[in-house]
């Protein structure tokens, strides 16, 4: 197995394996050890990472297909399925074995957390860095390795559709179909260039709220001025700021996140109510500390990121406090929110960590993989017009542009059946 031109030995071959069965499904449960730093033999740190392998009767002889879990620093959802409400997993299963990957640093895969941070923050920034997507990839390619398969076929959500261009970059042969959404990073370009773009996607957004309930514009404003005098604290004494409060715009990304805003709205500031499903609300929650952390790595295709989505705020936001705001991190929340507040000296080293290139161009141009992409026309998180350039590059992955559905889109049951519909030819767009 290769990666960017290296030859990556598999030092360790031996995976702990154990079946159990949840409802109809078959699930075999694989720890896999792996290096932490892929490709250099001289540092022999290594991490477990966990695979849970879905099945239903019958089909324990399907291809592979891996599910790359958008975040990043969100462990794979757990394998559950009801036969009265589809899901995608239903949707998959009745053509494949699914492959959920706990990525490195999340959930059962040698978790990072606020336990690390004893060991120091420069410790625990230089650990960080090797959690990104190419190694993700080199965890992908081991398991396949260990399973004996030849060929596999990955859907990749958010995140983890920015893993599959990775992956394409540097191991497209191993690649049987592709299936992305809300995926299709932008290329080559500047971090500033990306969260600029979705800038201009929140704010649509935002307006396309408040034409539906416009009373909601001077509720936001009025929310925003208690904030500014501190007068809003959630439970766990976090005194909310007016940035961190804008951040509820994170939810208008999603399918039925317009409803848990206007519901919230809805509320008196000073009931328990409102105070309770504020903190449920808020994006970038201390649960998953690598959501914040690295967050903007994920758009970093070799390039330093230094708090880009703050630098790139447009002064109409800075102007207008009822624009609000979507999945842009904000340094100020290492002072005011209280499970961040411990990270602050590893996002600061972070931020100004010079990245490596990510994707290939020309490989993933020369790579001929197949499959199908749902482009979401109003993605706030993976701007359009960036998907479509990226997209262009790969031919034989069909784009599905839809305003239909959100960036949450995988969640429903037609979107998964659709992509496979077009790779296989069954349906044009």
């Amino acid at each position: 197995m290769t990666r960017f031109g290296l030859t990556l030995s598999l030092r360790f071959r031996d995976m702990a394996v154990k079946s159990r069965q949840l409802q109809d499904l078959k699930i075999d449960e694989h720890t896999l050890k792996v290096p932490l730093v892929w490709g250099d033999k001289s540092d022999s740190r290594t991490i477990e990472v966990f695979v849970a392998i879905v099945s239903r009767p019958g089909g324990e002889n399907l291809p592979y297909l891996v599910y790359l879990q958008g975040g990043p620093g969100h462990e794979a959802p757990r394998p559950m399925h009801s036969p009265v409400s589809p899901s995608w997993l239903d949707a998959a299963l009745a053509h494949y074995r699914v492959v959920m990957i706990d990525q490195r640093g999340t959930g059962r895969s040698t978790p990072v957390g606020d336990f690390d941070l004893a060991k120091g923050a420069g410790e625990v920034a230089e650990y960080l860095t090797h959690l990104r997507a190419d190694a993700i990839v080199s965890d992908c390619e081991a398991l396949r390795i260990e399973l004996g398969a030849k060929t596999w076929s990955v859907l990749g959500q958010s995140f983890g559709g920015f893993t599959t261009l990775a992956y394409i970059s540097t191991n497209a042969s191993s690649l049987s179909e592709v299936y992305i959404t809300g995926g299709l990073s932008a290329i080559g370009r500047h971090p500033d260039e990306i969260y600029s773009l979705t800038y201009e996607k929140m704010r649509a957004a935002s307006e396309r709220y408040y034409r539906r309930f416009p009373e909601h514009r001077n509720a936001v404003r009025s929310l925003v001025g208690l904030a500014e005098e501190g007068s809003i604290e959630l439970p766990d004494g976090e005194i909310v700021s007016p940035s961190r409060l804008r951040s509820l715009g994170m939810l208008l990304g999603t399918n039925d996140g317009w409803q848990a805003v206007h519901n919230l709205l809805e509320l008196s500031p000073k009931s328990n109510g409102f105070r309770y499903d504020l903190a449920g609300a808020l994006p970038f929650s201390a649960r998953n500390p690598l959501y914040y952390v690295i967050h903007e790595s994920s758009f970093s295709d070799g390039f330093v990121t230094n708090w880009s989505a703050e630098r790139t705020e447009p002064e109409s936001f800075k102007q207008d406090a009822t624009l609000l705001t979507g999945e842009h991190v904000r340094r100020e929340w290492l002072d005011t929110v209280p499970g961040l507040k411990p990270w602050k000296q590893v996002a600061e080293i972070i931020a100004k960590h010079d990245w490596p290139v990510l994707y290939n161009r020309d490989k993933i141009q020369e790579s001929k993989v197949v499959g199908a992409a749902a482009v979401y026309q109003n993605d706030v998180y993976v701007p359009l017009e960036f998907s479509m350039e990226t997209g262009a590059l790969m031919p034989g992955v069909i784009p599905w542009v839809t305003s239909e559905q959100e960036h949450s889109g995988l969640r429903q049951g037609v979107v998964l059946p659709r992509l496979i519909d077009l790779a296989r030819g069954r349906v044009v767009r």
